[in-house]
């Protein structure tokens, strides 16, 4: 194993040593599960939680883990490039796979059960595929700190019996960022980065159209050099959360002009910018406080329609990419 430090703290034999001793013990707990899992496939998205726990895996399980990529509308070309190049520098085991939330029209009406239909299409794929390919588990980058927010998507989770090891252990994103600077993994500070869909306001249906626009704008904001944001839809408004810290840059006639020129190109006809600055979560705000506290009870796709294999309408966008092979993630 290898022998990492985080600044100012010494590693002590062949283990990790950490100021906190919790958090070496959350670590060797960590472990520990997934050792118990035995051939596992890990839903993977390239954000700092999936990757230090497909990370983890890869190190205690080796070729009995296997790392798994949805690949949708939904997902932004940048973060897919980005989460195949992570699997590839770490040589991690990946696959990915064509999802078809976007053929559920539960899932386009986007009311505020989308993030579990969107959830219980891609358990729904990955439990075929363990099926047919001998693997025991299936494991998600769920983590503490997820506990605090309205997430149904983690009922999807539960109901596909699909293992939170991160959450088991104890780690909050925080700790995880932590243990993955240890690590030298270069996604250790990635900003958090929810699917496209999550920028839509609620009702408002999800279109391939709609993604599109704001993925548009994203890469935008991203070339303009801005780090922590997101293109909230809100039909003809579009409402741009920029973080706090780089609001400054934000606030001038100059990025005024070019963020409506960049955003009236993209059909929007007024551009609003957020003065509260980037916020997780922030379309939750105007669900009710009803829906906030509730746990929803869903009947999933795989109870509704049992035995639908992973082949179905993924044709030629599946592909298996295995250490040192390119890959080239689509257009």
């Amino acid at each position: 194993m290898l022998c990492l430090t985080i600044p100012d703290v010494p590693a002590i034999g062949s283990n990790w040593a950490f100021a906190a001793p919790d958090l070496t013990a959350k670590l060797l707990s960590l472990r520990a599960h997934l050792r118990s899992l035995r051939r596992l496939l890990v839903a993977y998205s390239g954000g700092v939680d999936s990757a230090f726990l497909a990370w983890v895996a890869h190190e205690e399980l080796g070729a009995d883990m296997l790392a798994v990529l949805a690949d949708s509308p939904s997902l932004a070309r940048s973060q897919m490039r980005d989460a195949v190049a992570f699997a590839e520098e770490q040589h991690i085991p990946l696959r990915v796979i064509a999802t078809q939330e976007m053929e559920r029209p539960e899932y386009r009406r986007n009311d505020n059960s989308r993030c579990f239909h969107c959830k219980d299409e891609l358990f729904t794929v990955m439990e075929d595929y363990r099926q047919q390919n001998g693997f025991h588990a299936i494991a998600y980058g769920a983590n503490v700190d997820d506990q605090g927010d309205f997430r149904p998507g983690q009922n999807a989770a539960r109901q596909h019996s699909v293992a939170a090891p991160l959450l088991d252990a104890g780690l909050s994103k925080d700790d995880i960022r932590q243990l993955a600077r240890a690590a030298g993994l270069r996604i250790w500070d990635k900003p958090a980065s929810a699917c496209l869909s999550s920028r839509v306001e609620y009702g408002r249906p999800v279109t391939r159209e709609v993604l599109s626009a704001i993925e548009q704008g994203e890469d935008a904001l991203r070339r303009l050099g801005f780090r922590q944001f997101r293109v909230r839809h809100h039909g003809d408004i579009v409402r741009l959360e920029i973080a706090r810290e780089e609001l400054p840059r934000a606030l001038s006639m100059g990025m005024a002009a070019e963020f409506t020129r960049i955003f009236k190109a993209l059909g929007f006809s007024y551009v609003a910018l957020d003065l509260e600055g980037f916020r997780s979560g922030s379309m939750n705000a105007l669900l009710p406080a009803e829906t906030l506290g509730q746990k929803p009870q869903f009947t999933t796709e795989a109870q509704r329609h049992r035995g639908r294999g992973i082949n179905k309408n993924q044709g030629e966008s599946e592909k298996q990419i295995q250490s040192g092979t390119d890959c080239s993630p689509g257009s």
